[in-house]
């Protein structure tokens, strides 16, 4: 049995609740827009430090952005 973990996240949902563009939110975060597509499409996890500032710009836990998931394959 082998168990895989994923990572989910909320980003693309709340960016777009609070109004920001991907620019906007890659501003926000001295990132690059490409980052925050990444980002969102589950295609690359944040560092600690992102993470955090996801976490303060959005006023919400860490736990409630993103979501380990764990696939237990045969």
């Amino acid at each position: 049995m082998h168990i895989i973990a994923t990572m989910n996240n909320r980003i693309k949902e709340l960016r777009k609740q609070h109004g920001l563009t991907q620019d906007d939110l890659a501003l926000a975060l001295h990132v690059t827009r490409q980052t925050v597509v990444a980002i969102e499409k589950g295609k690359f996890n944040p560092s600690l430090e992102l993470a955090l500032k996801l976490s303060r710009l959005f006023s919400l836990p860490i736990e409630e952005l993103f979501q380990l998931s764990d696939i237990i394959l045969d």
